[in-house]
């Protein structure tokens, strides 16, 4: 019996760990090497579209994510300033509309969900405090150095194929393209997570309730079913200091006591019940939005032995709720790839090829809606009123994506 063929994967968080659960199903053995200590998820809240839970009810992951997620019925679109509604979408029609709920989640459920999937296998193996420093595609193998947190070398790998799945600062994708650092956007992100119960009745949300604003906007949705709010405030602007040249360290190590005041002076000219949502908000977590432009090719995403996913590929604006959502498809899309390996017998680098054809194109215009929905949801003057008209008129039309949520022909 020929020997499986071996996929080493750089990074173990979400894209990381879907990536290893698709892969592990069609027949390879992979090993996953994550540089903090511990599996864990930072940031709170996560959207789902049903082109996502879909792939998860594939990979018999529905049960378990009915149990930690919420199920929105409706999204709602305000104005910020006068709290008028905009628009309404009906999330609850989507299992009828396009096989699969919407769902809303908390990262770190989300992680967990995966990494529960993973240990059931024993054809997946997980490496902590391993950073990867570099590797080599000799064109029949791909040897990858790791050290340890502490400072040591560790053995190098081997494997037939390396996945980088370490982010937006993907040393793998520093080394394969060489394109420099991601670009800061000029946005703020401030993040909170709260127990529903803590909140007075009227702030309390079963729903995704979207606040546009002039060079703001707010997102509020149900996490943990529905027992926690996730709320995020996004904001033009950059982090105390400046951040230019900064290091990933460095962005993410301020003083995050300060900033709840700053959120609160940047929507001093929103509504009454807005504002009474963000001072109900007891601390806030700040976080500087960096991305890359669209991909304008396959070979951006993968090229000989080594292919990139998720925000290693394509690290996009939060403005679609689709970022979690491309990784795991990519993760689905390279699991089918990487079949035909034994089942075709095609080389791994034409595999690999195929899953970038497949993704970039549909990777890029997710980048690209997403860049557009900030512009739109941050409008000023003229475009701000003609895109309050727009969605008073044409609502469901405009918020409702088939193109996104309906299945995809392949190469899509």
């Amino acid at each position: 019996m020929a020997h499986p063929h071996q996929l080493l994967v750089a990074g173990g968080g979400i894209g990381g760990l879907a990536a290893a659960l698709a892969c592990a199903r069609q027949g390879w053995q992979v090993r996953v090497f994550e540089r903090a200590a511990a599996f864990s998820e930072v940031g709170a809240g996560v959207q789902l579209g049903p082109n996502v839970v879909r792939v998860l009810q594939a990979w018999g992951l529905d049960g378990a994510l009915q149990a930690v997620a919420a199920f929105p019925a409706r999204l709602r679109v305000r104005d910020a300033a006068s709290g008028r509604q905009l628009a309404t979408l009906d999330l609850a029609a989507m299992p009828i509309r396009y096989g699969a709920p919407y769902a809303t989640i908390h990262r770190a459920d989300l992680l967990a969900l995966l990494h529960g999937a993973v240990q059931q296998r024993d054809d997946i193996a997980l490496a902590l405090d391993r950073r990867v420093q570099g590797f080599d595609d000799d064109g029949h193998q791909v040897r990858m150095q790791t050290h340890h947190g502490d400072g040591r070398a560790a053995e190098p790998v081997a494997g037939d194929a390396l996945l980088g799945a370490d982010g937006l600062w993907s040393s793998v994708r520093t080394q394969l393209l060489g394109d420099g650092p991601p670009r800061l956007t000029g946005h703020l992100a401030y993040r909170a997570l709260l127990p529903q119960a803590v909140l007075p009745a009227a702030l309390r949300s079963a729903e995704v309730t979207a606040w546009l604003g002039p060079r703001l906007h707010l997102v509020s949705y149900p996490v943990r079913g529905g027992e926690a709010l996730n709320v995020v405030a996004f904001v033009h602007g950059l982090p105390p200091g400046g951040a230019r040249g900064a290091t990933p360290d460095a962005l993410a190590d301020w003083d995050h006591a300060t900033n709840a005041a700053d959120l609160q002076a940047a929507m001093a000219s929103c509504c009454a019940p807005l504002q009474d949502l963000v001072r109900a908000v007891p601390a806030w977590r700040l976080w500087v939005l960096a991305d890359r432009p669209p991909l304008h090719a396959a070979t951006q995403q993968a090229s000989g032995r080594v292919a990139l996913l998720g925000d290693a590929a394509h690290p996009m604006r939060p403005y679609l709720a689709q970022g979690a959502g491309m990784a795991i498809e990519d993760a689905e899309a390279l699991g089918r790839a990487l079949r035909q390996a034994d089942t075709a017998g095609i080389a791994v680098p034409t595999l690999l090829a195929r899953y970038a054809l497949e993704r970039w194109q549909r990777n890029a215009r997710v980048q690209a809606r997403a860049l557009r929905n900030g512009r739109i949801f941050h409008a000023t003057g003229p475009v701000r009123w003609g895109r309050n008209l727009s969605l008073r008129l044409l609502g469901e039309r405009l918020l409702d994506m088939p193109w996104l949520y309906g299945p995809q022909p392949s190469g899509r």
